[in-house]
């Protein structure tokens, strides 16, 4: 509701202003009706260190074997598009993991502490990181003193409280007012036909052969409604820490997310890629907000990499961060300067294509994009109302460096979806534009398999509706994917034929 309202009457604005903000509220609140009940953080006082190392020297892995750590569906996917790996693809080396486990368990001995704990959580191949959890800070900065280590920084520490989570039992069957008679898509007609997607379907094109990873809090009761049960659900994995004991209780955020593309319910809900794989990659802490989110995010990413998967969707971004006053500023949007974004900014040369939220800080002081979507290649989804003006809680650009951004806009305000308790529901927030992009992403590769990440990104910028004049509230505007199957085809027979 943007544009319109202010035609109106002063008393009607106001009125739908309140209705905006409650709306507004409702969206972002956490699932359920009551405040969540807290308890002590259990364990005690921990915290999480990043260390960058300094170099991947003395590693037994050799580029020319990728297959040690890469599945064949990912170095496939690199050599169709003609990618070569580089040492950003190699595993952080060996033996400086061996030299911090080392100073660690010295550490560990010389204080004889009984309740002392360390314990590495994770690595980044891409970044040469690694993160290690203990509770003995002079531990932790026995290990920040070893040579092989370029720059240590704390990225997580323990809070005093978390939230107690609470199951929520979902429907097994739809409510018959969730069903529009006659309408194919059903509630998801709109948010596909303004993106000329259903023409993409029409002629089979729904995402066969294709894997989106979906990176994000957490998939509540994924594993019991039967509209997701029925998608094509290769794997899920956990990347926080500690990992949950109850993965499919978390919030129902990456649940709805994925119902955007994976829902296949005639006259209820068609998603835009229902014949796509999929992988729940949870990378999301609900319970803080800390800087470690980020080396969660690069995980989960580097992981999807591993695996084959050929786009993420990522309805995630970062801006503020529990105690770290400060931590990011504007000028840091710049596609490198966040760790977050320094990872996004990677995907498209090593073949996958990141559809990104523009994030919903537009009504707030910060109103730009978040962290990653300021990132290189990628594809940033702003939303839309229903008249196709831009919602007011969307990010806007540009980055920093005069990119752009966001790239592209969806409906996001509403967008239709189905909730963690199995019902359809109308959600507000780039989180959910995101998707529906991202699945026809999926739609339109299928269709066009002879391109690269990099070409496919343009070729969507190029097919939008304010390409020929981008600005920084509508990015390139509103894809048309009928149009860039159109161009896509055309520009891949000519090819064929000079070729000849």
């Amino acid at each position: 509701m943007a544009m319109s309202i202010f035609s109106c009457t002063f008393a009607i604005v106001m009125a739908k202003n309140i209705l905006f903000f409650i709306l507004l509220i409702l969206t972002f609140s956490a699932t359920g009706s009551a405040s969540p009940k807290m308890r002590k953080y259990p364990g005690g006082k921990y915290w999480i260190y990043r260390y960058t190392l300094t170099d991947k020297q003395d590693t037994p892995y050799s580029l020319e074997h990728p297959g040690r750590w890469l599945s064949r569906k990912s170095i496939e996917r690199r050599r169709k598009q003609g990618l070569a790996l580089d040492s950003t693809d190699l595993p952080v080396s060996p033996k400086y993991v061996r030299q911090i486990e080392k100073t660690a368990a010295e550490s560990f001995r010389k204080k004889q502490r009984r309740d002392s704990e360390w314990e590495i959580i994770g690595t980044s191949r891409w970044n040469n990181t690694l993160l290690l959890r203990s509770n003995d800070t002079t531990l932790l900065a026995n290990v920040s003193a070893l040579p092989c280590i370029a720059k240590a920084e704390k990225v997580w520490e323990s809070p005093d409280s978390v939230a107690v989570m609470l199951k929520q039992d979902c429907h097994q069957n739809f409510n018959v007012w969730d069903s529009i008679k006659g309408v194919t898509y059903g509630n998801g007609k709109e948010q596909i036909e303004m993106l000329s997607g259903h023409n993409l379907h029409r002629i089979g094109h729904k995402g066969k052969g294709l894997t989106i990873a979906v990176l994000d809090g957490g998939f509540q009761n994924a594993d019991m409604i039967p509209a997701i049960l029925h998608a094509n659900m290769m794997g899920a994995k956990d990347f926080v820490f500690p990992n949950s004991q109850y993965f499919y209780q978390e919030t129902d955020h990456g649940t709805k997310v994925l119902s955007a593309m994976a829902a296949n319910e005639p006259e209820v809900l068609i998603g835009t890629a229902p014949e796509a794989q999929y992988w729940l990659l949870r990378c999301e802490d609900q319970q803080t907000e800390q800087p470690v989110e980020e080396d969660y995010w690069t995980m989960a990413a580097e992981y999807a990499d591993s695996l084959g998967a050929d786009i993420i969707s990522s309805s995630l971004g970062y801006n503020e961060y529990d105690d770290y006053p400060g931590y990011y500023h504007q000028h840091d949007l710049d596609g490198q300067t966040s760790f977050i974004s320094h990872t996004a900014s990677m995907l498209a040369k090593k073949g996958i294509i990141l559809v990104n939220s523009a994030g919903n800080s537009g009504m707030g002081p910060w109103k730009k994009i978040t962290f990653p979507a300021d990132a290189y290649d990628i594809l940033t989804v702003g939303a839309l109302n229903t008249e196709k003006k831009n919602a007011p809680f969307s990010g806007v650009g540009p980055t920093q460096d005069g990119r752009v951004k966001p790239d592209v806009m969806a409906l996001g305000s509403p967008t239709a979806l189905i909730s963690g308790r199995g019902t359809i529901v109308r959600d507000m927030g780039t989180s959910f534009s995101t998707p529906v992009v991202a699945g026809l992403v999926a739609c339109l590769w299928q269709a066009l398999p002879e391109l690269t990440a990099l070409e496919m990104i343009q070729l969507i910028r190029e097919s939008s509706s304010n390409y020929q004049k981008p600005d920084n509230v509508y990015g390139y505007g509103t894809p048309n994917f009928w149009r860039a199957y159109m161009i896509g085809k055309k520009r891949i027979s000519e090819s064929v034929k000079r070729e000849e």
